[in-house]
């Protein structure tokens, strides 16, 4: 009993400093820009707002509140939602290498958005953008393809996993390109997508992630038994109960949904659900209902930190996020690799 409240304590004093670890990443990205404000000074504004008081400059209140503190929030869904998305996929598919960007999926919902942009399709149709919609059917579309193509019998090995999810993804990327040649005029856009950046950061898009990734967040929160046994094996999950096609079926539903409405307003941004998911997994271990909070403060955390250096190593001029996410997320990939490598020698 002495042993389950120690480990209790630890793990809640985890996720507390980590909280508190996001919360200054916040505050930091909004002190950093052309113009520069501290963070004691951030806190501020925030107070100030929040309890009506008066903020000491109103100029560097509408950099904050307006410009800075929007991006750092959208940063910050992104990198919930991303890096649960990668939790779930490598645990439905057994695969430690799973993630949207590498199983294809983020091409997907960009291609979607994409076809969005060169039809015409960005207004709101019943609250709902159409760019968002056509990524949402191009990123659940591609994860079925992947997992299909990849399947032999009732499981998708590692590796067929990998080479359909990177052949699917060079042939999404060569659609992108053809469209790119055919509607010159969308290319700025279009790139927009595939790079990957938080510079069309506002309110409205920091709504859209909240109604969208917490609740699908609390979903899969709400299926982390099932998930937890599903990992054990699909038959023996069975045995006990569980309906294993249909929780892997909701997950990929939720999964693409937050994929896609975090492409429809940032593009792509690759292997945050590959890192995260890992590091958390060695700490906390590989309990759904412990790792999935972890993962999300830390997905966070580290989308935030991206943001951060990608407006400061060339400031003023910025550096897509998604380039800045791949640069520590490739060797990562490449350690994954050779790891698997290790094993099956």
């Amino acid at each position: 009993m002495t042993i389950v409240v120690k480990y209790k304590n630890r793990q809640g004093f985890i996720v507390l400093i980590s909280f508190i670890i996001l919360i200054l990443l916040i505050a930091s990205a909004s002190a950093i820009g052309t113009v520069k404000i501290s963070v004691p000074e951030v806190f501020s504004i925030v107070l100030s707002k929040i309890f009506y008081g008066n903020s000491i400059s109103k100029t560097n209140e509408i950099i904050i509140l307006n410009i800075r503190l929007p991006r750092a929030f959208l940063a910050c869904f992104i990198g919930m939602g991303l890096s649960s998305v990668g939790l779930v996929y490598q645990g439905i598919f057994k695969n430690p290498m799973a993630d949207p960007f590498i199983l294809g999926t983020s091409s997907g919902s960009a291609l979607g958005a994409s076809i969005a942009i060169v039809l015409g399709m960005q207004d709101t149709l019943f609250g709902l953008s159409g760019v968002a919609v056509s990524a949402f059917i191009g990123s659940i579309l591609t994860t079925f393809v992947v997992y299909n193509i990849a399947k032999v019998g009732n499981r998708a090995s590692n590796t067929n996993l990998l080479l359909a999810g990177v052949a699917v993804n060079f042939f999404l990327s060569s659609i992108i390109s053809f469209i790119m040649v055919l509607d010159r005029n969308q290319v700025e856009k279009i790139v927009f997508w595939t790079l990957g950046s938080l510079a069309l950061a506002n309110y409205k898009n920091v709504v859209l992630l909240m109604l969208v990734i917490i609740p699908s967040i609390l979903l899969i929160y709400f299926f982390s038994r099932d998930l937890n046994i599903i990992t054990t094996g699909e038959e023996t999950a069975a045995s006990l109960g569980v309906e294993v096609e249909r929780v892997k079926n909701t997950m990929l539903v939720l999964s693409s949904l937050i994929v896609a409405t975090s492409v429809s307003v940032s593009g792509i941004i690759g292997f945050v659900g590959l890192i995260m998911p890992h590091v958390v997994r060695m700490i906390i271990g590989p309990d759904y209902k412990k790792a999935l909070p972890l993962t999300m403060l830390w997905g966070a955390s580290f989308m935030v930190l991206c943001d951060i250096l990608s407006r400061s190593i060339l400031s003023p001029a910025e550096i897509p996020v998604g380039v800045i996410t791949s640069f520590f997320g490739a060797p990562y990939f490449i350690y994954l690799l050779y790891r698997e490598k290790r094993k099956v020698k």
